[in-house]
């Protein structure tokens, strides 16, 4: 993806925190809660969110979501029957 179209990286409240709390080897309740709690003071947090959503980012806490989470909300459930019907 180019720069200029996430520049925003570097407005991101993560920008000083351990990369570790946001891409864990193996992810805790505990340290999914804190990543989400600096993400919930993120200025950019629309614009991360959005960045992950489009670009499929499977690993990792991005605009406050789990990988999961971002699984959910681009593939919600039903939507393959949707899709036949």
């Amino acid at each position: 993806m180019p720069l200029e179209e996430i520049g925003w990286l570097r407005r991101g409240a993560c920008k000083s925190s351990d990369p570790e709390l946001f891409f864990p080897l193996a992810a805790s309740p505990v340290q999914e809660a804190q990543a989400k709690a600096v993400c919930a003071t993120c200025q950019v947090l629309t614009e991360c969110r959005s960045y992950a959503l489009k670009a499929g980012e499977t690993d990792g806490i991005w605009g406050g979501l789990t990988p999961e989470e971002r699984r959910r909300t681009r593939f919600p459930a039903g939507w393959r029957n949707s899709a036949a019907s």
